[in-house]
């Protein structure tokens, strides 16, 4: 069956990527349809970046009514109401996929439920149950996302092994869980369950825990997890995790060569994603592929003319803003091929732990292996009165410039809501502003964003609180 209306753009997948690219290509006057084979929204809305806040806020609530003597209040016998806890996650996720269903259709966007897949150049193929429908369009869009990474051994059974998908809907709290993986995944699942009394262990296999950090943020992030009781393993190997249809059994090998043995209530396999490059007629048009990923230029197009890949499909970092940048950006390019754009590679990341991490640009060791000579600057949080009465002290702000240019060139936190802060860094770097601009930026007090001013100066000598 063929459909006779002629799209300017069709998305394949409703995410973040897909549905951002929808919307502005149908702000800019493109007829446009996006398709989606499940709910819309993508694995962020209603099983990645979203539930998982949700499920983080409640075990945040959990560990401050534990603080509460200390700013004298007493709760006693309270409940802990776990299937709550779940279906509110659950809810949230509803409501923004809904959400996106209604903005879609505000901005006349068609929705086409079914599995798409290219057909060759302007064409795209949709099934939906047993029926074909084929669609003709001008360009096409792959935001097709990702899914968990799959390693021998290691498989998840969605009853005692789990994906991060099983991990969002357990049926009651374990009592003990092993993670595999402690990348920002693992870690926030880690930091969920060990605040609701879940003994927790985590192998990375890896030098440092969240690999992609800067190696001084990692280290003190490992020493807050070990401070919460939480049993970390780095630089070791998994030797197996199976299943007794009872509990987890494992065997794990760690950095001094010492074997462990143990069994768990649960595992959670935190191992990564893979871009989901198959079924979706790849074979069918001439699109360059290297190590799971699909090569784009900087408009997002592919080695095919009209043809474009946005988000997880690109490769990393596998972030949901990042996607929704690379679909608007695809898309305006697509309604004036002459735009110049600045190929934005500043992508701030964001592990929402507790305490929290957040960071964007050079890592300190990324710079030095450039050879760009820097200068470094550091603030402890304990030098900042707003952390000291919110009761979280426990964290810094580390910024690095060029010592030649004094370019802004990276920036990395961990302590309360520096998710909330590093978009400051976000702004700065797209503005190319040096440290003579940060020095004179007005921050308000008390604030524990002030920190981040007094990182910028101790990287001058200038600090005033240390």
């Amino acid at each position: 069956m063929t459909n006779d209306k002629i799209y300017d753009v069709i998305i394949i997948g409703s995410g973040p990527g897909g549905y951002v690219a929808a919307i502005r290509a149908s702000q800019l006057g493109l007829n446009t349809a996006v398709i989606e084979k499940d709910k819309l929204g993508g694995i962020c809305l209603n099983w990645g970046c979203i539930p998982t806040k949700a499920l983080l806020r409640a075990s945040e609530i959990n560990h401050i009514i534990s603080e509460t003597p200390d700013f004298g209040i007493n709760v006693k016998n309270f409940n802990i109401d776990w299937k709550t806890i779940v279906s509110r996650s659950r809810k949230v996720s509803e409501q923004l996929s809904k959400g996106v269903d209604y903005l879609l259709k505000k901005n006349k966007v068609d929705i086409i439920i079914g599995e798409g897949r290219i057909s060759g150049k302007g064409r795209v193929i949709v099934k939906n149950s047993d029926k074909e429908t084929l669609y003709t369009t001008s360009n096409i869009i792959l935001a097709t996302g990702a899914r968990p990474k799959k390693i021998k051994g290691l498989e998840s059974d969605n009853k005692y092994i789990w994906s991060y998908k099983e991990a969002m809907v357990p049926e009651k709290r374990p009592d003990s869980i092993l993670i595999v993986g402690a990348g920002a995944i693992g870690i926030e699942f880690a930091s969920f369950y060990n605040d609701f009394g879940t003994e927790v262990t985590v192998v990375e296999a890896q030098e440092h825990i969240l690999p992609s950090e800067d190696k001084e943020i990692s280290m003190f992030a490992k020493k807050c997890f070990e401070d919460s009781k939480i049993k970390i393993f780095n630089n070791s190997k998994i030797n197996y995790v199976k299943s007794n249809q009872k509990e987890v059994e494992a065997e794990f090998v760690d950095k001094l060569g010492k074997k462990h043995f143990k069994k768990y209530s649960r595992a959670i396999m935190a191992i990564g994603i893979d871009a989901n490059i198959e079924n979706i007629g790849l074979e069918t048009v001439n699109i360059e592929i290297e190590n799971g990923k699909v090569l784009t230029d900087r408009y997002n197009q592919t080695s095919e003319k009209g043809i474009f890949a946005i988000g997880d499909l690109t490769g990393a970092p596998w972030l949901a803003h990042k996607a929704s940048h690379e679909g608007i950006n695809a898309v305006n390019y697509i309604h004036n091929p002459n735009i110049k754009n600045k190929h934005n590679k500043i992508i701030p990341g964001c592990t929402y732990s507790r305490p929290q991490i957040a960071s964007i640009g050079l890592t300190e060791n990324d710079a030095i292996k450039k050879g760009i000579k820097i200068k470094v600057g550091k603030f402890p949080l304990i030098g900042n009165g707003k952390a000291i009465a919110l009761g979280s002290a426990d964290g810094f702000i580390k910024t690095i410039f060029s010592h030649e240019t004094g370019e802004l060139i990276g920036a990395h936190m961990i302590g309360p809501e520096v998710t909330e802060l590093i978009s400051t860094y976000s702004l700065a770097m797209q503005l190319e502003a040096t440290e003579l601009d940060l020095f004179d930026t007005i921050f308000p007090h008390p604030t524990v964003s002030e920190s981040i001013h007094e990182s910028v100066l101790d990287a001058y000598d200038r600090a005033i609180h240390i």
